[in-house]
C-alpha cells in the first residue's frame, strides 16, 4: 500500500511538472518577439573599371553610382548586392533575368531603350576627345577622321568612334574590356586619341593619367544622360527605382553623394 502511494505521489509530481513546462513554454512563445523579415535582395550589375563611377578600391566596389544604388535599395528598403560584369555583358545579364538592374554610367539611347527600360535620369555626361599631354593639331571629330582611336566595347565612345571610321575608312579602332585599358593605349602611343565620357576621362586625368594625358576641344553629346537599366517590362522594380531615386535627391542624400566624388556642383 506504501508502495502504491509512493507512486501515485510521484505520479502527480511528474504531471504538475509537465504543466508547468508546458505552461512556461507558451507564455515564452506569446512573449517572443517575431524575428526580423529579410530585406529582399537587389542584384545589381556594373561594370567596375570606371572610375569615379564604379571601381574597386580595397577589396570593396566604391564609386558614385555604387553610393546612389545603395542609397536607393535603402530607401526602398532592399539589400544591395553588386555584381561585377563586363559593360557589354549588362544588358545581356537583365534579358536573361540573371540581373535585377543594372547602374554602371549607361546612356539612355534609342539603341538601348530597345533591349531595356531606364530610370528617369540621375547623370548628365556628354562626350569627350582625350589624346596625349604634348599632342597637337587634334580638337575636333573631323581632326581624328583617318587617326587611331581607342575605345571601350558597347559605350557612346565607341559609338562615336565607329562613325568617324564610317566617315574616313582609313580610321582605325581599338576595342577594349576597359576604358583603362583604353588610356594606357594612349600613353604609350599605340592610339592617338580615346572618345569617351567626360566625367571618367576628367577623373583619369586627375589621378593615373595627370601630366600623360589631356581633354581637347569641346563636349559633345553633351545632352547624354545615365539612367539605371531593367529588363524590360519589369516596371514594378523601375517604380521602386524611381521613388527611391526620388526620395534620394529631395533628401539632399543625392548631392552628398554628388560632392563627395565631383565637388560642389555648379
Amino acid at each position: 500500500m506504501e508502495r502504491i502511494v509512493r507512486l501515485l505521489i510521484a505520479g502527480m509530481l511528474i504531471l504538475g511538472l509537465a504543466f508547468s513546462v508546458t505552461g512556461c513554454g507558451g507564455q515564452a512563445g506569446e512573449n517572443k518577439a517575431p524575428a526580423d523579415k529579410a530585406k529582399p535582395v537587389l542584384n545589381v550589375a556594373s561594370e567596375t573599371t570606371y572610375p569615379p563611377m564604379e571601381f574597386t578600391e580595397k577589396g570593396e566596389y566604391v564609386g558614385f553610382d555604387i553610393d546612389l544604388i545603395k542609397a536607393i535599395g535603402a530607401a526602398e528598403g532592399y539589400e544591395v548586392k553588386i555584381n561585377s560584369l563586363g559593360f557589354d555583358a549588362l544588358i545581356p545579364a537583365l534579358q536573361a533575368g540573371n540581373m535585377d538592374c543594372a547602374v554602371s554610367a549607361m546612356t539612355i539611347n534609342e539603341k538601348r531603350l530597345q533591349a531595356v527600360d531606364f530610370s528617369k535620369p540621375y547623370y548628365t555626361a556628354g562626350l569627350i576627345i582625350a589624346v596625349g599631354q604634348n599632342t597637337e593639331g587634334i580638337s575636333t571629330l573631323e581632326d581624328l577622321q583617318g587617326k587611331r582611336l581607342a575605345a571601350e566595347v558597347g559605350t557612346t565612345g565607341l559609338d562615336a568612334s565607329n562613325k568617324i571610321k564610317e566617315k574616313d575608312p582609313k580610321t582605325t579602332i581599338k576595342v577594349f574590356d576597359s576604358v583603362g585599358e583604353a588610356f594606357m593605349e594612349l600613353e604609350k602611343g599605340g592610339v592617338d586619341a580615346v572618345i569617351n565620357d567626360l566625367p571618367i576621362t576628367a577623373y583619369y586625368i586627375q589621378t593615373k593619367g595627370k601630366d600623360k594625358v589631356k581633354t581637347v576641344g569641346e563636349v559633345f553629346a553633351a545632352d547624354d544622360q545615365y539612367g539605371i537599366a531593367v529588363k524590360k517590362g519589369n516596371t514594378e522594380l523601375l517604380n521602386k527605382i524611381n521613388s527611391g531615386l526620388d526620395k534620394v535627391m529631395a533628401s539632399g542624400e543625392y548631392d552628398k553623394i554628388y560632392k563627395k566624388w565631383f565637388g560642389e556642383q555648379e
